[in-house]
Order: structure tokens, then sequence, then C-alpha cells
């Protein structure tokens, strides 16, 4: 029922979204809008930035869940870019009106876990030791996050089939030689 409650908590806040800025909604918004009482949302959030927060985290985990591989990477990051498109009016509000350290830390989190399965993938067998293979993640983290929100900065006009291109052909090949770098005899 908790899950069941905080998706519907999410869907209200997206209803809301389309309606007005994200500073200007309040927790009895969404809560009408949901029909359920005030003590209900705070059981589950401390602020409507907390459910914010959730809301990003639960919709793109579920857009690359199965999709840490090195082969699959492309797909689940292009899920995020169609996600993001199609509620391009939701995603457009939370990023004027959130600060975007926030929105990044968020989103950093998210695909530094990505890039690690495809690491973890590459290097198997290899003898390289965790923080290394984390520094590797957080380089090109920096660099998914930074065109994510860039993409968004600038009113997503970029097809995400392009985007995806672009990063495939810095990131194919250019991570299996980092990786090796870094192995150690």
């Amino acid at each position: 029922m908790s899950c069941v409650t905080k998706k519907a908590l999410k869907g209200s806040l997206r209803k809301m979204t389309l309606k007005k800025p994200i500073n200007r909604i309040t927790i009895a918004d969404i809560t009408e809008n949901c029909g359920i009482n005030r003590m209900t949302f705070y059981y589950h959030f401390q602020d409507i930035y907390d459910l914010i927060e959730w809301s990003i985290l639960d919709t793109v985990t579920e857009a690359v869940d199965d999709k840490k591989t090195y082969v699959t990477w492309k797909e689940g990051f292009r899920r995020v870019l169609q996600i993001s498109l199609d509620n391009k009016d939701t995603v457009c509000s939370m990023y004027n009106s959130m600060n975007l350290e926030d929105v990044q830390r968020y989103l950093y989190s998210i695909t530094h876990e990505l890039l690690m399965g495809v690491i973890n993938e590459l290097s198997d067998g290899m003898y390289i030791q965790e923080i290394e293979k984390h520094a590797i993640a957080d380089f090109y983290k920096f660099a998914f996050v930074g065109k994510l929100t860039d993409w968004v900065r600038k009113g997503m006009r970029e097809d995400p089939d392009m985007i995806i291109d672009q990063l495939t052909l810095i990131v194919e090949g250019s991570m299996e030689e980092i990786i090796k770098r870094f192995q150690k005899s």
C-alpha cells in the first residue's frame, strides 16, 4: 500500500506541475488532488522537495534498472531522455523551480550506478581497484548528467537519438581503453 500511495502522490505532483510552477504548489494541492490527507503525505515525505526527489529517482530507476550493461546502457539512457521528453512540461517546471545542484545530485547517483554496472562488466577478470572504477564512473557521470541538464536547459529541442549517437561515439572504445589503463599487472 505504501508504494501505491507514493505513486499516487507522484502522479498528483505531475498533474499539479502542469497547472503551476513547483514553488507555488502546496501539499494541500497535492493531497486534495490525490484524495488523501496531509498526515498521509507526511508519513511518506518530509516536504514537496522530498516527493520530487523520490519521483525523479523512482522514474529514472525504472528506466535504467535493467539497462546496466555495456550493451544496454544506451537503451537505459534513451529511456531517460524519452521519459523526460514525454513529460517535458513537468521536467521543465522542476528544472526551473529547483536548485540545479539538487537535480544534478539525484541524476549523478543513478547515472553512477548505471555506469558502475558497465564498468564492472568491462573489467571482469581484470584487477582494478574499486576506487579507480569509481573514478572512471565519476568522469562519465559528469558528462552524461551535464549533457542531460544542458538538453533540458535548452528546451529539449535535440532529438534523443542524436544525443545517444553522440554519446555512443564518445563512450564506445574509450571506456574500454580507460579501464585497460587502470588494470594492475
